[in-house]
């Protein structure tokens, strides 16, 4: 299988493996065995403390020294980090370092930015206040998985970027903006995180991509929805990403794989799309009756065939919308999370050359049940791409707040 030129392994480790950290033979397959928790306790004493050392001191130079009645001297008098969780929000997506120059993203190796856009929202809007609801989830998380073994501060430079200007009412102007923004990020060699956004941002983050990915492009694709017919309402909506992602030369409809896929809300147009160009499609129920492994291989082994990448597309509507109840176009029966979360890791674990979490509609979310869950995609993704090697090796080296490893020089 051919990696992404970012992408290339390291060495994995699980919980299987003799020390964590170290390749001993293991892969990821194996990471959700029984022995996972005595794995993780070990793989926590391994992790660096430097970056958590060095918000620590951030805070108390810009936040003042806290009041003299505290016993712990390294709270401030200002939120200037993580904690507490309910307040000093800083609005980045998992208070991660904000870029305000765009023209310095090659110092990052992963940036996360918005793309606030409903205008292909064909029953529910909503979802252009995705970014905003993803990021104020993430409040609640710290930055560290146990059973994954990573510290996101202490190993991946990854910083926030702020959202696209999109152009509420004109879809095709957004889409230019989308896809610029994601050319901008991607020929950099930096590795994006869309923040959706409907999911006709599905269109023009793969055409922003595509013209520096010297080969074809596999899309895995989460959702409920088939979403490849060519028009809906006689306009390219958040129906229709697919049919025309698919059109680009270099990311062929045979190497979609599309998870989830059923229930009364897939038009038929879209249907005969996907067999007329061969599209993979998996529903729930064969999620059910071969189980998440032998999906996630059969989805792997599709996209990758003769592609040089895979993109992740993650439509939130995939679970069962007793889960996330804030989405544009609920469906009842979809996948479990614990189903979706699994997938995802197995699917992150070979590489991938960017994600995208879309549908989110905080103004349906009550107990942002739906945006914690779109976080967490994003979260346990490149988790396992820190964990398996394929990001967590590029430091920064302006000086600037930074997370990740340290340059060395």
């Amino acid at each position: 299988m051919t990696q992404h030129p970012h992408d290339a392994p390291t060495g994995a480790a699980g919980p299987h493996a003799g020390s964590p950290g170290r390749d001993h033979g293991h892969s990821h397959s194996d990471a959700f065995a029984t022995r996972e928790g005595r794995w993780a306790q070990l793989a926590e004493e391994r992790l660096s403390l430097y970056r958590h050392d060095e918000e620590i001191e951030r805070g108390l130079a810009f936040g003042l020294p806290g009041s003299p009645t505290l016993v712990d001297r390294t709270i401030p008098t200002f939120s200037r980090g993580e904690l507490p969780h309910f307040a000093g929000e800083r609005g980045t997506f998992l208070n991660s370092p904000y870029l305000e120059d765009v023209n310095d993203i090659e110092d990052a190796e992963v940036a996360v930015f918005g793309a606030p856009l409903d205008s292909g929202a064909t029953y529910r809007p909503g979802a252009r206040f995705g970014p905003q609801g993803i990021r104020r989830s993430t409040n609640l998380f710290g930055t560290y998985c146990y059973e994954l073994g990573v510290d996101l501060r202490e190993q991946l430079n990854m910083v926030d970027i702020g959202d696209v200007f999109t152009i509420p009412g004109n879809l095709e102007k957004s889409f230019d903006q989308i896809s610029q923004a994601m050319a901008h990020v991607y020929a950099r060699g930096v590795f994006p995180v869309i923040l959706g956004g409907d999911h006709s941002i599905g269109y023009p983050t793969i055409r922003g991509m595509a013209p520096y990915v010297d080969g074809n492009i596999g899309i895995i694709h989460f959702d409920r929805h088939v979403d490849t017919q060519e028009t809906d309402l006689d306009e390219r909506m958040h129906t229709t990403p697919w049919f025309h992602a698919t059109n680009i030369r270099n990311a062929p409809a045979t190497n979609l794989v599309q998870i989830g896929i059923g229930g009364w809300q897939s038009p038929r147009a879209g249907v005969r799309v996907g067999r007329e160009r061969g599209t993979t499609v998996i529903t729930v129920g064969d999620v059910e009756r071969v189980g998440i492994e032998k999906v996630a291989e059969v989805a792997l082994e599709t996209a990758w065939k003769d592609a040089k990448a895979v993109y992740l597309s993650f439509d939130i509507d995939v679970i069962d919308a007793g889960f996330v109840p804030g989405t544009g176009w609920p469906e009842p029966g979809g996948l479990l999370p614990r189903e979706a979360l699994n997938l995802v890791r197995r699917i992150a674990a070979p590489g991938l050359a960017g994600l995208e979490v879309v549908e989110c509609a905080p103004p349906y979310d009550w107990a942002e049940q739906t945006a914690l869950l779109s976080s967490r995609v994003i979260l346990d993704s490149l988790a396992v791409l820190v964990r398996e090697g394929r990001l967590g090796r590029k430091a920064a080296v302006r000086n600037r707040h930074a997370w990740g490893p340290v340059d060395s020089h």
